[in-house]
């Protein structure tokens, strides 16, 4: 295992990426012909990353689950995409930005990696609007821009409620000119099941034909993960059903460090959950925030409908308890003021799990009609999953386990700890802190796709260049292999007699329960012996149906097998972290009116965990965290 060494560059923070581009190493267009890349996740990141690396020349392997690269989960993002350009002239900056995200992580980033991420927002509109994206638009034909949580200037660019799925297309078309050029080859319905290492480095991967069920060997110089997050963990949640923390997970079993696990984003505006056969949520966009209000009866189990509910009869608690920034408060300040007025009694709905989100004062001030021009497919979508027009009355929003920050733990290039791996977007820890800001997701997907891994991977080949080429008949290939088949055999043997939903849905009620948007030291430690007694119980009454060609649920056991094991070091995060900061809010760390108590003098680390085998206990390291440009404040929204 190497140090952790984030490998940031020398220089004032705004010159570190330009120090770094300036020195990074080079491979010439002849040798990029030989070298080959295996991206997988075609998603945001990694669509961007193999259409970047492939216009360079290097020669693509592009894997994806789905029947469709076009159908990777990063359509789901509805909202918009943050830059700092400025355009509405109401004081945005790079170092405004900058700072927001760093203040919105709670202090828990890194300050080179997040200026990165402010400094390349600028390109990123600039290229998507190249593509084609089109974003919203001023009259006069200037891009539009809203606000979101977390902030006071409006600097998030944005396609209706589509933006993700705008950009991914502007990223999918790029991907397949490469295609069809033939410097990409795409492999759909395949997943990773393994990382396959050649003398400590990332050399190859292990897929499985989902269709036919074949184990496939894929050799590299490079592997690249931008495979997503892992919030299906917790089993209802804004993801689809198909997403997973399998791959990045794998590769941690192979050596590669896990960060900052527990820092889990629940979204504020999720649909309540309508019945206990369900197997997901349904995301409103964040960008509501800016036009509804968010409310509660001000009457403990109030019966009345919204709307025989008088205005001195509502609490309006987001502008009650953060004047400075009400209704646009950060999404994981937002989602616990929620679920304490919902566990207090307040909460609305048939369920009585959740909260008014009211247009009625933006329609009375703006009209219907201008409120239909911002949100009209949001409203649609609203109306066709609940029956209810949010026109004439509030919506009914609850939060919903969203987004990770954690993920693999990643240096300035976007390496992991293994050699020669690199994890993009969400699969990695490495912009967000404890707490992602909204509209930033979409951004470090297509900045660590377009701007960075195009520069750090080419700057790790250079070095690979004299190395062997690897071939798929090395002895690292039949082990890897070996042992995946080995796993699948296990998972079709065990013939118990519980479903793997059923176990999935337990998983996922006791980490929303111990280890959601609030913990505690006692529920910490009854979660792990529960995690730990339920996996045994996986693997002895498990009940797969189908063989081990076409097998959905195969393909699930596989996962939830994962998800048992993440979810336990989650809780092992969360109980060693003894402060509250940002998502991860432990009650034994709070002040007298319910707000976060963190811990700088102990805890101004990054976590990262090692993984050392079945039975034994993870590892920490700590990688210290400076501030040279912020000063640690109280993080304040009010």
């Amino acid at each position: 295992m190497n140090g952790l060494n984030a490998n940031i560059p020398e220089g004032a923070l705004e010159d570190k990426w330009s120090n770094f581009k300036e020195k990074a190493k080079l491979v010439n267009p002849a040798n990029r012909l030989k070298m080959e890349v295996i991206v997988v996740g075609t998603g945001l990141a990694g669509a961007s990353c193999a259409a970047s690396l492939a216009e360079q020349g290097y020669r693509i392997k592009s894997f994806c689950f789905q029947d469709s690269a076009r159908r990777a989960h990063s359509v789901a993002a509805q909202g918009g995409v943050n830059a700092a350009k400025n355009y509405k002239n109401d004081g945005d900056s790079v170092y405004r930005m900058f700072y927001d995200t760093i203040k919105g992580g709670d202090f828990r980033s890194r300050e080179a990696n997040v200026y990165r991420l402010a400094e390349c927002s600028l390109a990123l509109i600039d290229q998507s609007v190249a593509q084609g994206v089109p974003f919203a638009r001023e009259y006069g034909g200037y891009l539009n821009n809203r606000s979101f949580g977390g902030v006071q200037v409006s600097r998030t660019f944005y396609a209706r409620g589509q933006t993700g799925q705008q950009l991914l297309l502007g990223a999918y078309q790029a991907l397949m000119r490469q295609e069809s050029v033939g410097k990409v080859k795409t492999y759909t319905r395949h997943e990773m099941l393994d990382l396959v290492l050649i003398d400590g480095k990332a050399k190859g991967i292990i897929t499985r034909d989902l269709v036919t069920g074949e184990i496939e060997r894929h050799a590299a110089d490079a592997v690249v993960l931008a495979t997503g997050g892992y919030g299906k963990i917790y089993y209802l949640s804004t993801l689809a059903m198909g997403c997973n923390g399998s791959a990045i997970w794998r590769a941690h079993k192979k050596g590669a460090l896990m960060s900052g696990v527990s820092w889990i984003q629940f979204h504020p505006t999720s649909l309540p959950q309508s019945g206990e056969q369900q197997s997901k949520l349904t995301l409103m966009s964040e960008s509501l925030r800016n036009d509804g209000r968010i409310w509660v009866p001000l009457k403990a189990g109030e019966q009345r409908e919204a709307g025989l509910i008088p205005e001195e009869e509502r609490d309006y608690y987001l502008e009650r308890r953060y004047p400075a920034f009400g209704n646009l408060s950060p999404r994981d300040i937002s989602s616990r003021a929620a679920k304490e007025r919902i566990d207090a009694g307040f909460g609305v709905g048939p369920m009585k799990n959740a909260v008014y989100l009211d247009f009625s004062r933006a329609i009375k001030a703006q009209g219907r009609e201008k409120i239909k021009e911002k949100y009209s497919n949001l409203f649609t979508m609203y109306e066709k999953i609940t029956g209810i027009n949010a026109y004439e009355q509030p919506m009914l929003i609850s939060p919903a386990a969203h987004f990770t920050m954690g993920g693999l733990w990643v240096d300035y290039q976007l390496m992991t700890s293994i050699p020669g791996l690199f994890a993009l977007g969400e699969a990695n820890f490495s912009d967000h802190g404890a707490n992602r800001l909204g509209a930033n997701s979409l951004l470090q997907a297509c900045v660590d796709g377009y701007f960075i891994a195009p520069y750090t991977i080419p700057n790790y080949l250079a070095d690979e260049l004299k190395a062997q080429r690897i071939k798929t008949s090395h002895p690292a290939f039949d082990e890897a292999e070996a042992q995946v088949k080995a796993k699948l055999q296990q998972l079709m043997n065990i013939k118990g007699n519980f479903s793997v939903d059923y176990f999935h849905k337990t998983l996922g009620k006791l980490l929303y329960d111990k280890c959601g948007l609030s913990r505690s030291k006692e529920g910490l430690q009854q979660a792990i012996e529960e995690i730990k007694a339920l996996r045994n119980k996986f693997y002895t009454d498990l009940k797969l149906t189908g063989d081990e060609h076409l097998n959905s649920e195969l393909e699930k056991a596989g996962r939830v097998a994962d998800y048992l094991e993440l979810g336990e070091l989650m809780c092992l995060d969360a109980l060693q972290r003894e402060e509250s900061c940002g998502a991860h809010f432990r009650e034994e760390y709070q002040t007298a009116d319910g707000e976060a108590v963190r811990d700088d003098e102990h805890y101004a680390y990054v976590s990262a965990w090692e993984w050392k085998g079945e039975d034994e206990q993870h590892v920490l390291h700590k990688e210290p965290l400076t501030f040279e440009r912020v000063s640690l404040t109280v993080r304040s929204y009010k």
